[in-house]
């Protein structure tokens, strides 16, 4: 019997919890908090997913999600254009969702440890041993699905860490009259924001900036109308919106840079393994995926002898490259058409005068249905 470690409870580390635990395999996940909590997130996942997550009974319908297929694309200006989106998806807060998996997992027979850090990962004789800060456990597999940046990224010494990112990202819940199926991505100088409606008519937006926007101003709000409110579309939300939270979630350094899916024989899932940039917000989309093909080739090391760990690293691998590597260089790609005022501008007349070349674009940023 294998023995799975799995290195954060987010959307990635749950889904492989549920998968593995409903195989019958010991699985223990460790979490830092303590369930519900909020995440900086945009918090609309692709409908590609849907049949994967009906399979599974996962589909959380009893929540009321929002049905979303159309996107508003704004320039700083303010002009805009609302276009179809072919496969749409839905919204649902990070906070409902993770709980829901959560209840499932532990359904399913996994074993967690939440308010507990994880310290230390060592690798020796083919077998894993993790120091918490609660205490010592060996495992057989370890997954590291701990998210945008973590402690275990600098313990790991992972490459992109060395490099600092320029990107803080902030979220907040509203109550405003958004249109229930429109995600809006807004440009402002030197950022974005995206806006889409989640469960219980609460809207949530989330925006991304450069680290220099905030340094500048005293504090989020200042910077807000001195930077955001230069796009008249945010200037009104933000002037006539409930703003639900006693202060926003904050993220700093958010990095795009390449990451590697294998560090130390640790199997890196969800944002841990990278991240496309928040155009839609697919990323929630890849990490249910990513799960999906990381799960199944640890079913397949647990039950097959003949399937040794350099065989399930290397299948890794080359699968999550091949779902997600074209469509996380679309995402960068696309990017450096916001935040910036001359790029916006073409990017939202391409949008009026090109719309079959935009869709395409749109289009690349989501993945197929599995």
């Amino acid at each position: 019997m294998k023995k799975i470690l799995i290195v954060g409870g987010g959307l990635a580390g749950l889904i492989s919890a549920i998968i593995l635990a409903r195989k019958g395999i010991e699985v223990l996940v460790v979490e830092r908090k303590v369930y519900p909590f909020h995440r900086v997130c945009g918090e609309y996942i692709s409908n590609e997913t849907i049949p994967f997550l009906k399979s599974l009974k996962l589909l959380p319908e009893e929540f009321s999600p929002s049905q979303i297929n159309r996107l508003q694309l704004s320039a700083i200006s303010g002009k805009n254009e609302i276009l179809p989106l072919d496969l749409g998806g839905f919204g649902i807060s990070r906070y409902i969702l993770d709980n829901f998996l959560y209840s499932k997992a532990q359904e399913a027979g996994a074993e967690f440890w939440l308010n507990t850090d994880v310290e230390n990962v060592s690798f020796q004789d083919n077998k894993f041993a993790i120091a918490t800060s609660r205490s010592e456990v060996y495992a057989d597999i370890v997954i590291g699905a701990f998210g945008k940046r973590s402690k275990m990224d600098v313990h790991l010494n992972r490459s992109f860490i060395q490099k600092r990112s320029p990107y803080v990202g902030i979220k907040y819940h509203l109550k405003t009259d958004h249109p229930h199926d429109l995600i809006a991505l807004h440009n402002f100088p030197g950022g974005y924001c995206g806006m889409s409606n989640i469960e219980e008519g609460k809207t949530n937006l989330c925006y991304l900036t450069h680290r220099d926007n905030v340094k500048k101003y005293k504090n989020i709000r200042e910077m807000e109308e001195a930077v955001l409110f230069k796009n008249p579309l945010l200037e009104s939300v933000f002037k006539n919106a409930d703003f639900l939270f006693e202060k926003p979630e904050v993220i700093n350094e958010i990095s795009f840079e390449t990451k590697s899916l294998v560090d130390n024989h640790i199997l890196m899932a969800g944002d841990a393994a990278g991240m496309i940039t928040p155009l839609c917000g697919n990323g929630m989309a890849m990490a249910i995926h990513a799960s999906k093909i990381l799960s199944e080739l640890v079913i397949r090391y647990c039950e097959e002898e003949s399937f040794s760990r350099e065989q399930l690293e290397k299948n890794y691998i080359y699968q999550w490259r091949k779902n997600f590597a074209g469509r996380i260089w679309a995402g960068r790609q696309i990017q450096k058409l916001f935040g910036n005022e001359w790029a916006s501008n073409v990017a939202i007349n391409l949008a009026i005068n090109v719309k079959p070349v935009a869709r395409i674009i749109m289009r690349n940023t989501h993945g197929e249905v599995f």
